[in-house]
């Protein structure tokens, strides 16, 4: 079994990828806890996700890293959080300070129907090696903004319904389903795929 290190410190994010990677027969690895948290002052997903990789690489004692990284791109704010999602409330914001800070700034552009609160998600996800070689790959999922409606879920889960959701948000789906449609999953799967194609 090939077995990469987790760049995230999100618990929520390392279920999921586990449960993303392990379908393919990979095995995901904790981050090291001497890993500091890593400063994402990248300009786009990409260079934030590579920012992760290469500081869990160079503690993963030989091993390939994996991280990721994930903006929400709204339309009525001008793709507003975007890289920025994890950070939206402020720099120590919780999930619900996040949404609530998308929600008021949709009021205050009088963004209001379906159909102006247009978003999607966007994943980029790398994989990172000792030796410098790295595969990037990106999945996407469309949907709009809508009022909070809660099951399970995290992040801005509860209020993005997926234009595959049949009417549900990321919350009210679970997680099998959000996986099989999500921008995570759609990443995760482009980078198994890739990964087949590389030597160990």
């Amino acid at each position: 079994m090939r077995a990469l290190v987790a760049a995230t410190a999100n618990p929520d994010k390392l279920v999921e990828i586990n449960a993303l990677l392990a379908a393919a027969g990979i095995e995901v690895l904790p981050r090291p806890a001497s890993v500091p948290d890593v400063v994402e002052d990248g300009d786009s997903l990409l260079a934030n996700a590579r920012l992760k990789a290469v500081a869990v690489v160079a503690a993963a004692g030989g091993l390939a890293a994996v991280a990721d990284d994930t903006g929400l791109e709204v339309d009525a704010l001008d793709g507003a959080p975007g890289i920025h999602a994890a950070r939206y409330g402020g720099p120590n914001a919780s999930y619900d300070d996040n949404v609530d800070k998308l929600l008021a700034e949709l009021e205050r552009v009088g963004a209001t129907t379906a159909a102006a609160r247009r978003a999607r998600f966007r994943t980029v996800a790398v994989v990172r090696w000792p030796d410098g070689r790295e595969l990037a790959v990106e999945g996407v999922v469309e949907g709009h903004i809508t009022a909070a409606r809660r099951s399970e879920g995290w992040g801005y889960d509860p209020v993005f319904e997926p234009d595959e959701g049949h009417g549900r948000t990321f919350a009210e789906l679970g997680a099998a389903a959000k996986d099989a449609i999500s921008h995570r999953g759609r990443a995760m799967r482009a980078l198994c795929e890739a990964l087949a194609a590389q030597p160990d």
